[in-house]
């Protein structure tokens, strides 16, 4: 059965993918039909077409590698400094320019001079190639709101979990005392598992995290904390023991293998699934997206433990960036583990809408052959006439992007290399999350 589930959880995973790619390209498709551009392919997927059907101009279809997809836009290069279409050269790098030139007009037809994608306007050549990162930004958004507000997030609450007997550092094992190891606070004054923590030093605790760092911040202190047990408020008087604890950064996030000096009391905390309010869901959101730049700017730092994975005995780390392959595993594992199965949709809901986000971010990228890069490409356009005519020179004409090919062809194999490392490393030393 659990194999079964395994299948199920990848097979859904994969068909949640490919509406997100799809939901992509539909952004691109439905703003350049907007603005009068020609587009005779919509495509999911690359590789050999399985199926496909042409509507109108359009043909859309589906690919055998469902690991992306395009559009296909009529005339998004300008013509070269000599007015053509094709320039040959010896050169290696021009053969790079002018065969994507080229490429860009290979299904030019009659009527189609007044439908090119670079002869519309800066802004509107933005619009387009910002609509499908914009999508997946909406998908993500409306995926995490369901999941916040419908499903609820694993919480913290101010509930004692367990209590631990005595004081041990951050990270030691807390199920067997060594000898010299004093008591903890919450043993030594009574606090037993489930009681509800309703004041700490006079102020009314709200969630864990205030009582968190109500905690830490008195170190040394004999504290008045007011549970609730049985239906009574009882008064309880600890002294906040001093203890190496995990570190949090500023969003509330453990900074791994570090601690700090700070107030001890010596529990667990219950845990609960808690439907957020819109509010606490915007939060949530808010601090995802940050920690998603930082994780993009972070990639190239997570290149030697990924090589270490695939080529050393080091496990793999949980912080590891993961493909879409890892993320299809992660996905079977959720489903064939023994939750609920409010719980395993959940988790694949949220999993969905952390890929969108990524690819949003990913996608927004100033660097060719990623839409941000069009983007860059299509705003310094912008600015030159912008310029131009402030200063009363002649219009630059529209800014060639297809002479920065060269840079995409090695920004894209450098995205390839990274690709297959990350797929390897899915493959040979997986990160598991049970």
């Amino acid at each position: 059965m659990a194999t079964v589930l395994t299948v199920v959880g990848i097979l859904v995973f994969a068909v949640g993918l490919l509406i997100s790619i799809a939901w992509h390209e539909l952004g691109h498709l439905s703003t350049a039909k907007l603005f009068g551009i020609r587009v005779p392919q919509y495509m999911v997927g690359f590789g050999p077409t399985v199926w496909s059907r042409k509507k109108g101009e359009t043909e859309y279809g589906f690919k055998a590698i469902p690991l992306g997809g395009y559009i296909r836009m009529i005339g998004m290069f300008p013509p070269g400094e000599d007015g053509r279409i094709t320039k040959r050269s010896s050169s290696p790098f021009r053969t790079m320019i002018e065969d994507a030139r080229e490429a860009s007009y290979e299904e030019l037809q009659e009527g189609d001079e007044s439908r090119l994608f670079y002869t519309r306007k800066p802004w509107k050549r933005v619009i387009v190639m910002f609509a499908g990162p914009f999508m997946n930004l909406i998908l993500a958004f409306g995926l995490f709101l369901t999941v916040n507000m419908g499903f609820g997030q694993p919480t913290a609450l101010p509930t004692i979990g367990s209590v631990s007997q005595c004081i041990v550092k951050a990270g030691q094992p807390t199920d067997v005392c060594p000898a010299d190891a004093p008591p903890t606070p919450a043993f030594q004054v009574g606090l037993k598992q489930g009681d509800k923590v309703v004041s700490f030093d006079g102020d009314r605790i709200r969630d864990y995290d205030q009582l968190q760092t109500d905690i830490r911040k008195s170190a040394g202190k004999v504290v008045p904390i007011v549970v609730e047990r049985d239906g009574q408020q009882l008064t309880l008087t600890p002294t906040i023991a001093v203890n190496a604890v995990q570190k949090f950064d500023g969003n509330n996030l453990p900074v791994k293998g570090e601690t700090v000096q700070a107030g001890f009391l010596g529990f667990t905390p219950k845990r609960a699934i808690v439907q957020q309010t819109f509010g606490q869901s915007l939060d949530r959101m808010y601090d995802m997206g940050e920690n998603g730049v930082k994780s993009l700017a972070a990639l190239p730092g997570k290149i030697p433990g990924l090589w270490n994975a695939v080529v050393g005995d080091a496990p793999r780390d949980p912080d590891s960036p993961i493909g879409m392959v890892g993320a299809a595993r992660v996905s079977g594992e959720v489903f064939s583990l023994d939750i609920p199965g409010s719980q395993r949709i959940a988790f694949f809901v949220n999993l969905l809408a952390g890929i969108n986000l990524s690819l949003f971010l990913f996608n927004m990228l100033p660097l060719l052959p990623l839409d941000g890069g069009h983007i860059a490409g299509a705003l310094w356009e912008s600015v030159r006439r912008r310029l131009a005519r402030l200063f009363k020179r002649p219009d630059p004409g529209p800014f060639d992007v297809a002479r920065l090919m060269p840079l995409a062809y090695v920004v894209a194999s450098i995205f390839i290399g990274f690709t297959l490392l990350v797929l390897v490393a899915d493959l040979v030393n997986p990160v598991k999350i049970s």
